[in-house]
């Protein structure tokens, strides 16, 4: 389990434009990474936009914003054309960033029990530490909850 002041888990994985990303290539800035079930669903769907609506306000205060899922970066290049996403979204097929992060989890809906990315932001430190957690954010009130607590 992941703690406040702790290192956060370096990645390397690939974005959107088929670019290798890493956490370290932000150093020096804060970081948003925010975990999400999957692409084009209607609670991600709302999330990514609300990022997407607050993202000049996130480049303000020079702070880069990286979601994650599962999904391939065939599904993310369709996902942010289709919504006009302006930030990083990472492709985590297997895994690595999000088992690291510890947000794939048990999860029950429907009475069904399920493995499962549970909806998680990590705000990292200038110094890539673990600034906050926020586990089980809202989807629409998630971007602005970040951009009050940066202030």
């Amino acid at each position: 389990m992941l703690t406040v002041g702790q290192k956060a888990p370096d990645f390397t994985l690939t974005d959107k434009d088929g670019k290798s990303v890493s956490l370290s290539d932000f150093l020096g800035k804060k970081v948003v990474v925010y975990f999400y079930p999957r692409d084009n669903t209607p609670g991600c769907t709302k999330q990514a936009c609300a990022f997407a609506a607050a993202y000049d306000g996130f480049k303000k205060k020079n702070v880069e914003v990286i979601g994650i899922s599962k999904d391939s970066v065939a599904s993310h290049i369709k996902f942010a054309e289709k919504y006009d996403l302006p930030f990083i979204l990472i492709s985590d097929p297997d895994r690595v960033a999000i088992e690291a992060y510890g947000v794939w989890q048990e999860k029950k809906m429907c009475g069904k029990v399920s493995m499962g990315v549970v909806r998680t932001t990590f705000i990292i430190d200038e110094n890539g530490n673990i600034e906050k957690i926020m586990p089980k954010v809202k989807p629409d009130t998630n971007a602005e909850e970040i951009l009050a607590y940066i202030g």
